[in-house]
């Protein structure tokens, strides 16, 4: 493992780089390293009052930068891709040591950042409104769609940066500004990838006050979630967040778009190639240390192949080297505190306790290079039905694998925990790789096949439904989220005939 003042200063200068002054944000909280333990920055929280007075900043940049052409702004974050890909290996450095991600899905991660970017360029010039035909003649009926307001995101600490992009980058070209609140967690992550934006926004001559960083505790976020003049608030995290955030935002009028939990699953149908659908299963149950959204939690096998899929992805599990994320052949890095551990075993008890067998995995290693850290085996648990234990999301890396005997049935297992985020089957069937994705299939906001559950790209919209939230981030048409919209009516005909043929002379 890496020593404390090693991996402090490697932070520390990684943040530098990216044009963060440490002096100038410096305090006595102190944030630690899921690699070792160490504490890597000391940095202070805003207070409370602090987030109204970056919201009042935030809507007075707002006024200047809704009149700002979507092309010129999609301009300054264009400018922010290309700060991101310069700085590629800094952000995955402190992506690595704040939050435990192996080098290769820290850099992912960035990548994600800069792909964002690409796509929302794009999008600057295709806020697209409607024109549809009016009943009346000499008029004609359009939709227009503008700027929202002020947009905060509160983000979690497994994606520490990528889900801020997400919200950014878009949002920016569609004409709003950006606060956001990051998770504890990741606070010279979130400080860093700012820092980035501002220069970009300062090169360009706007304000800085465009995009700003509000550090603290859930108070801060509630600050953030209670304020009027937010229009939006993104947030990510658990299902227990978004129950707490929802109805705040509802009682206000504010909007929301939350991602939360995912107890996603994959359906391995007979016909499925078991070498194709061992490599989905294990990267994506066991990648980012089972600490993603979209990690895959449970496998539902037909009868017939059930013993193959439980031995295969085993077999592989025994061979995933575990240990320091940042050296060279690491697949499976750490969980990211004693309480993610708590639960990891607790959850493992519990399955057991529900007639679960451990297969593979279920316990504490490297205890002793790193006793103020916590890795974990990557476990797989038989179970003989889908038990409490099964609903319930754990973000550690435990795998269920349970049996189903038809289709009808797997669906149904896939679809009967509260969670709706991310599903998979593994097929070589066309009939069943279809009635999944129908209407009578998944009902999950991303259905693939013969893929796993994790990974998805930007270009579609990212999210899902039932306790998952049903907000959507990034692609597709997830864009008018962050703008109002105004249906507009012309008339030139010279006359005024009302709609539905109502007469109303004076």
């Amino acid at each position: 493992m890496p020593a404390a003042e090693e991996l402090r200063r490697r932070a520390a200068e990684a943040a530098g780089r990216c044009g963060v002054d440490l002096d100038a944000v410096a305090g006595d909280r102190e944030g630690t390293s899921p690699v070792n333990g160490a504490t890597v920055s000391s940095l202070r929280w805003a207070q409370v009052s602090e987030v109204d007075e970056a919201v009042a900043r935030a809507h007075a940049a707002f006024k200047e930068w809704r009149l700002v052409p979507a092309p010129v702004r999609g301009a300054v974050v264009k400018r922010l891709g290309e700060l991101l890909t310069q700085h590629k290996e800094d952000l995955a450095t402190l992506i690595s040591i704040e939050v435990g991600k192996i080098t290769s899905e820290a850099r992912g991660e960035v990548q994600e950042m800069i792909d964002i970017c690409d796509y929302a360029v794009g999008l600057s010039r295709q806020l697209f409104g409607r024109t549809m035909t009016s009943e009346r003649p000499g008029h004609r009926l359009m939709e227009t769609w503008h700027p929202l307001g002020v947009v905060g995101v509160i983000s979690a600490f497994n994606f520490p940066v990528a889900v801020w992009s997400w919200n950014t980058a878009v949002a920016l070209v569609c004409g709003d500004t950006v606060i956001w609140k990051p998770s504890e967690t990741a606070p010279l992550c979130a400080l860093a990838a700012n820092a980035l934006l501002q220069r970009a926004l300062s090169e360009a001559g706007y304000s800085t006050d465009v995009s700003q960083v509000v550090i603290g505790g859930a108070e801060v976020g509630e600050a953030l979630v209670d304020n009027r003049r937010v229009a939006l608030v993104s947030a990510t995290g658990s299902t227990r967040m978004g129950r707490a955030v929802g109805p705040r935002l509802a009682e206000r009028f504010g909007r929301s778009l939350l991602e939360l939990g995912g107890n996603n699953a994959a359906i391995v149908a007979p016909s499925a190639d078991l070498d194709l659908t061992t490599r989905g299963i294990v990267f994506a149950a066991a990648g980012t240390a089972g600490q993603r959204c979209t990690t895959m939690r449970r496998v539902i096998a037909h009868e017939s192949v059930i013993d193959s899929v439980v031995e295969r992805v085993a077999a592989a599990y025994e061979k995933l080297p575990i240990g320091d994320p940042m050296s060279d052949g690491t697949l499976v890095g750490p969980l990211v505190n004693e309480r993610a551990y708590e639960a990891y075993a607790a959850a493992i008890e519990k399955a057991q306790a529900a007639g679960g067998e451990v297969v593979a995995g279920g316990d504490r290693v490297l205890a002793d290079a790193a006793p103020d850290a916590f890795y974990v085996r990557p476990t797989v648990i038989r179970m003989p039905e889908q038990t409490e234990v099964v609903h319930q999301e754990t973000f550690a890396p435990i795998l269920y694998v349970m049996p189903y005997t038809t289709f009808a049935e797997a669906i149904e297992l896939n679809n009967e925990v509260p969670q709706g985020l991310s599903s998979s089957v593994f097929t070589s069937d066309q009939v069943e790789a279809e009635l999944f994705m129908s209407a009578g299939g998944s009902d999950c906001g991303i259905v693939n096949v013969n893929i796993g559950t994790s990974g998805a790209e930007i270009g579609g919209a990212f999210g899902g439904e039932k306790e998952t939230g049903g907000g959507r981030e990034s692609g597709s048409d997830a864009w008018r989220a962050y703008m109002r919209r105004a249906t507009n009516t012309i008339n030139y005909s010279g006359e005024l005939p009302l709609a539905q043929g109502v007469t109303f002379d004076v």
